[in-house]
């Protein structure tokens, strides 16, 4: 199991990597022109400055603009499920979505705290080195030793809702959210 989850990790890596555009001006989205967006359709669920204070939904302050962007143009595609979603998206278009990426990735996130001290240890050591006894590789070797995630490839994780977290292994482990790299998101949630 462990070889296989590395060859899936090893494999998402390099197709992601391979499949992104490079980046450039034209790439790049501008913040400003989301502003008005971000206050009339995204701040009642993720707040004005993407730290959303409910736990079921996302932060999207700091997060990585490519990766932001990629998940308003599934969240249209119907490539990830959300009846709610689907509606914010439906009216955007491919330059509002990337304008958004780009407004909420010059955000700070507001770090999260938890409740249960003997979770976040075990968190930790799971984020951290992984659990070999079931072949789950450690979450910082894509999404970095402080959950900042790699540009482009792996979102940024630190700050984010626990509940949120979970909420999205739960799915990739269903097969119910399949948006992810080569699967790499479903076979380590399974």
């Amino acid at each position: 199991m462990k070889l296989v989850v590395s060859l899936v990790a090893a494999l998402a890596a390099t197709s992601a990597f391979a499949a992104t555009p490079a980046a450039g001006p034209a790439s790049k989205g501008d913040p400003k022109a989301a502003e008005s967006i971000a206050n009339q359709v995204c701040a009642a669920c993720h707040a004005a400055d993407g730290n959303s204070t409910i736990a079921a939904n996302p932060k999207l302050a700091g997060q990585h603009p490519e990766y932001l962007n990629k998940q308003l143009v599934n969240f249209k595609s119907g490539e990830r499920k959300s009846a709610i979603m689907a509606g914010m998206v439906a009216s955007l278009s491919p330059e509002d979505m990337k304008n958004l990426g780009a407004y909420f990735g010059e955000k700070k996130v507001a770090p999260g705290s938890a409740k249960d001290k003997n979770l976040v240890a075990l968190g930790q050591k799971i984020y951290k080195g992984g659990n070999q006894s079931s072949g789950v590789p450690a979450c910082a070797s894509c999404h970095g030793p402080n959950g900042a995630g790699i540009p482009v490839q792996f979102p940024a994780l630190q700050g984010q809702h626990g509940e949120y977290t979970l909420a999205q292994l739960k799915l990739f482990r269903s097969g119910e959210r399949a948006n992810d790299a080569a699967k790499m998101m479903r076979v380590i949630a399974a």
